[in-house]
C-alpha cells in the first residue's frame, strides 16, 4: 500500500445499522495530514450467478427495485448471510430466485459494486448444466424469469432493460469469453 495514498482512519462512528447494510462516518487523516470525514455502507458481500441452460440461454430474473422505481431485469443474485460461503450462497440463490439447480457451478470473479462508498464485493458465478424446479423466492420478492440469447441481452444493455452493473457486467464477460475462444 503506498504511504502516499494511505488515508489512516482517527475515529469511526456508526449511524445506522439495518437489515442489509450499516452506515458509518469516519474521520479520517489524509496524506497530506489534513483530515476529512468518509460516509461508508458497510455490506456483507453478495453473489451473482450466469445460469446457462443446455440450450445456450441466460436465464434472468425481472423484479421491481423500489430504490429506482421501475422494473429492471438482472441476473440471479443475493447478500451473503453471516458465515456462509460464497459458492454455498449461489446455490441458494440461483434455487431460490430461479428454482433451477446447478450441477456445475465455476467461480469466475469478484468485483466491487461502488469503492467510493461501500464496500459491498459480489462473487461472480458461471451455473450450467441445470436442473429445473420450484421458485422459492423471500416472502418480499416477486420475481418473473425469462431465458433470452446472449444477443438478447447485449440488446436489453443497450435499451437499458439491464440497467444495473453487475448484469451488464456478466453479459460484457461472457460476450469477451467468447471471443477469446
Amino acid at each position: 500500500m503506498s504511504k502516499k495514498l494511505y488515508e489512516k482512519t482517527i475515529r469511526t462512528e456508526k449511524i445506522f445499522s439495518g437489515r442489509v447494510i450499516d452506515l458509518q462516518v469516519e474521520q479520517v487523516e489524509l496524506p497530506d495530514g489534513k483530515q476529512s470525514a468518509r460516509e461508508i455502507v458497510k455490506h456483507p458481500g453478495a453473489v451473482a450467478i450466469i445460469p446457462i441452460t443446455s440450450e445456450g440461454k441466460l436465464v434472468l430474473v425481472r423484479q421491481y427495485r423500489k430504490a429506482l422505481e421501475k422494473e429492471i431485469v438482472e441476473i440471479p443474485a443475493g447478500k451473503l448471510e453471516r458465515g456462509e460461503e460464497p459458492g454455498e450462497c449461489a446455490i441458494r440463490e440461483l434455487e431460490e430466485e430461479t428454482g433451477y439447480k446447478a450441477r456445475s457451478l465455476q467461480y469466475l470473479l469478484s468485483f466491487y459494486t461502488s469503492p467510493g462508498f461501500a464496500d459491498e464485493i459480489i462473487y461472480l458465478y458461471l451455473a450450467g448444466d441445470l436442473e429445473a424446479g420450484h421458485v422459492n423466492t423471500d416472502d418480499d420478492e416477486f420475481v418473473e424469469l425469462l431465458e433470452v440469447s446472449l444477443e438478447e441481452a447485449e440488446a436489453m444493455v443497450e435499451n437499458q432493460v439491464i440497467h444495473d452493473a453487475k448484469t451488464a457486467y456478466a453479459v460484457q464477460f461472457l460476450r469477451l469469453r467468447e471471443l477469446r475462444s
